[in-house]
């Protein structure tokens, strides 16, 4: 019997590792179509909004496609000029740098830290520092290339999303599976919707604060605390490190502090405070989940697995809760809050 069931694990893993390595090597496939259908989730509730009010199906989608292009078009102009700006302006930005941390460190030695700025550019070099979030917002951009091919997906799925239930309802008649399935895409959709309009706002807020500061490249900033946010907890800490070394760099260790002040009160705000009010803590990951979570998409998808690793997890988490089979490993995948209500 343990034969079998040690036999039956290894068939199980194997299968897994069988699959993973199949998303990967056809993640070229796999990572628009992933965005298209988390851009298919945000854009549905506007979609299904305009249905709504009498307006036909194909003006719907012509309306909320064109806002969106337009939306796409102006961000990616901006995001453009600001990489490219700063990407030819990066050396510059590092040697500022590099002479700040030798000011710093002979500073230090007078109270008898050994400490010199090649030692610390071996431990974190603040040209990659600088150049990870550009890096990033590169990548995605490099994504948009085949821009027509994800919004002719996005349209297809915003017309499937209609009769998606019908055809649930269609191929089983089970009232309990139809009803888990309605349950689990509500809760994907509300999770997505809601995320995506608070990252809108930490990002426009990371923005006017910035641009007020005057923080060169506010804008490229902002964005990519809109992208970061969707990595709670260390997702913030992570969009915080290239605004910081800009401003300490050009306007010095002052502007700086209020820079990192800035990101601590959005943090503890709005991730802390308004997030978990208007989402419930239904779907909290645990702190660790969220660092392998962001380990394992981005290496099994790249860039977009990363943005995209707490999504996807929800998403898993969600489908294994759903099961009473599965629920067990939900529970190990969540924050443990339920856990400890329960005890008190």
């Amino acid at each position: 019997m343990k034969e079998h069931k040690i036999g039956y694990s290894f068939i199980v893993l194997a299968s897994v590792f069988i699959v993973l390595a199949g998303i990967k090597s056809a993640s070229v496939i796999i990572i628009p179509f992933l965005l298209s259908l988390f851009i298919a989730i945000i854009l549905s509730p506007f979609y299904n909004f305009f249905k709504s009010k009498g307006i036909p199906e194909s003006l719907s989608i012509l309306i909320v496609i064109s806002v969106f292009i337009l939306f796409l078009v102006f961000v990616g102009k901006l995001i453009g000029t600001s990489v490219t700006d700063f990407s030819a302006n990066i050396n510059m930005y590092t040697e500022k740098l590099k002479h700040f941390f030798d000011a710093s460190f002979i500073y230090t030695k007078d109270l008898g830290f050994n400490f010199t700025a090649e030692d610390f550019m071996e431990f974190a070099d603040p040209k990659r520092i600088m150049t990870f979030g550009t890096s990033i917002l590169q990548g995605m951009s490099s994504l948009f290339t085949n821009g027509f091919i994800i919004v002719l997906t996005v349209i297809f799925m915003l017309i499937e999303s209609q009769h998606f239930e019908d055809k649930i309802e269609f191929a089983d008649s089970s009232k309990e599976k139809i009803s888990s399935i309605k349950e689990i895409a509500s809760k994907i959709q509300n999770y997505m919707v809601i995320k995506a309009i608070i990252s809108l706002f930490t990002g426009f807020i990371i923005w006017m604060a910035l641009l007020f500061i005057g923080t060169d490249y506010a804008f490229l900033w902002g964005v990519l605390a809109f992208l970061f946010n969707f990595i709670p907890n260390i997702g913030s800490i992570i969009a915080a490190v290239p605004a910081v070394f800009i401003t300490l760099v050009q306007l010095g260790s002052v502007s700086a502090f209020f820079v990192v002040l800035l990101y601590a009160v959005v943090n503890i705000v709005i991730g802390s405070i308004i997030e978990p009010k208007v989402m419930g803590r239904g779907l909290g990951l645990s702190t660790l989940v969220v660092f392998l979570s962001l380990l394992f998409w981005g290496w099994l998808l790249g860039i977009v697995g990363m943005l995209l690793s707490i999504p996807l997890t929800i998403m898993a988490k969600i489908v294994l809760d759903s099961n009473k089979n599965t629920k067990w490993i939900a529970v190990l995948l969540g924050s443990g809050e339920k856990l400890i209500e329960r005890k008190n």
